[in-house]
């Protein structure tokens, strides 16, 4: 299959000329590149430390949250495993419901900050929002009554990472060029992955050290890490305030925020008319993200309550699944320079579907497959992101960047009921938490064979 520059009108109703693309191929700084690039490295910490392998799993989801007679009946009592099984179940309700809010948001967004060109300024308001979210997670104590707490203001961090992330997005046509567009893409990805590393090497120093005498009742040595998360934010997202040129206004007619709806429905309309193929793109990707999302999310969760692996194993594992994704998707970032992203993106959902079904087809045999088939899956985890973004950022048209990413987001988050709730179900059917990757895994799997289905040419 080639691959051009362009997006390519998909069947005979298909109309229109192509539009003018937003990834040119103006040189841009190397210093730019970097600035774009530390915003993932800034809030990776929100969804490695937080989210996936320290945050949520070894506390939020541990029996300090449930009922203290149940949690003294140990983890061999099955009432002891429902109990942790609902926790994990309503971590999966908070992702849904914040998964609704993005989708409602995103787009109208991203349509008034190509506007105005306030694209940073969004980014901005999102990245703030997203450190007072995390930092307020140091109030949440050690016990079942902050249980709704906790994963109320991890739902907030959620969208706030999106919505902020669909304006960095749509940012990366100020640093790229058509010929390195995946290379950049890569970087960031890879540099978020590695700072996740980071994050996590210090939270395991900060663990072997006890602290340095600091008291850990109460959940206090995981609040801390809450602070902490925080600071990082704030240290290294300011350069891409700083440096990363603010894309000039549109020249569109502003509208309201409700108003934006209705101009959001014609600029769909109108993409459907000019570039089929984008829109079918759009909802292939929403599902396997959605895939993606659900087992970076409960990654930890699986290793811990179905693994059994104690905290310092969580984070090793995600210092190891960190290190192999930032690796694996900066040099993904130039295979999809040269054989495109398309192809790229199937080739590593196939060897997400083949290693997560060794996850649950093997998992009798010890943490062993889990560290061997959980690292694999990490290893195509980064390229099907990076590569996602670097197609959608070669067929946007020039002035619809923000909205075309929001919608990105917004068809993300449309779907984003569909992992949770997979994980959800597999989970209350069977009564363990095991089974919840075999839910997260058909939702990788629709969305492979939904992209088998989508013709779209961006090389």
């Amino acid at each position: 299959m080639t691959e051009d520059a362009r997006p390519e009108p998909a069947g005979p109703s298909t109309a229109g000329a192509a539009p003018s693309l937003a990834v040119s191929d103006t040189p841009k700084g190397k210093g730019r590149v970097v600035a774009w690039a530390l915003w993932d490295w800034a809030t990776q910490p929100f969804n490695s430390v937080i989210v996936t392998f320290v945050f949520t799993a070894l506390y939020l989801t541990s029996d300090a949250f449930i009922d203290p007679e149940i949690a003294a009946l140990g983890a061999d009592h099955p009432s002891y495993d429902l109990a942790i099984a609902s926790l994990t179940s309503g971590l999966g309700l908070a992702g849904t419901l914040a998964g609704v809010f993005v989708a409602l948001l995103a787009p109208v967004l991203g349509q008034q900050a190509d506007t105005a060109g306030r694209r940073k300024r969004w980014l901005a308001v999102s990245t703030g929002i997203l450190t007072v979210v995390t930092a307020a997670l140091y109030f949440v104590q050690a016990a079942p009554s902050y249980f709704v707490i906790g994963v109320g203001l991890i739902a907030v961090g959620l969208v706030a990472n999106e919505l902020g992330g669909a304006q960095y997005n749509s940012l990366i046509t100020q640093v790229t060029t058509s010929k390195n567009v995946g290379r950049v893409s890569g970087l960031g990805w890879g540099l978020g992955y590695i700072g996740g590393i980071v994050a996590l090497v210090l939270v395991v120093v900060a663990d072997g050290a006890d602290w340095w005498g600091m008291s850990t009742e109460n959940g206090m040595a995981y609040r801390t890490i809450a602070l902490g998360c925080a600071l990082w934010t704030v240290l290294f997202a300011w350069p891409v305030f700083a440096f990363v040129p603010e894309p000039a206004a549109t020249g569109r007619e502003k509208v309201g925020f409700l108003a934006g709806y209705a101009r959001l429905g014609r600029d769909v309309a109108e993409l459907w008319r000019t570039s089929r193929s984008t829109v079918w793109f759009l909802i292939a990707s929403a599902i396997y993200r959605d895939g993606l999302a659900g087992i970076f999310a409960y990654g930890a969760v699986i290793a811990a309550v179905s693994f059994n692996f104690s905290d310092s194993e969580v984070l090793f594992f995600g210092v190891a699944a960190n290190l192999v994704a930032g690796i694996a998707t900066i040099i993904a970032g130039t295979i999809d320079d040269k054989v495109g992203p398309r192809t790229l993106i199937l080739w590593a959902l196939g060897g997400m579907i083949v290693a997560g079904t060794v996850v649950v087809a093997l998992h009798g045999m010890g943490s062993i497959v889990f560290w061997i088939a959980g690292l694999i899956l990490c290893l195509f985890v980064g390229p099907v992101q990076s590569a996602s973004r670097s197609l959608l950022a070669r067929v946007a048209p020039a002035d619809k960047e923000g909205e075309l990413f929001g919608l990105y987001a917004t068809t993300g988050r449309a779907a984003s009921w569909m992992a949770p709730l997979m994980w959800t179900v597999a989970i209350a059917v069977t009564g363990a938490t095991i089974w919840g990757v075999v839910g997260l895994v058909s939702v990788v799997v629709v969305g492979f064979v939904a992209l088998l289905f989508v013709k779209i040419e961006a090389r």
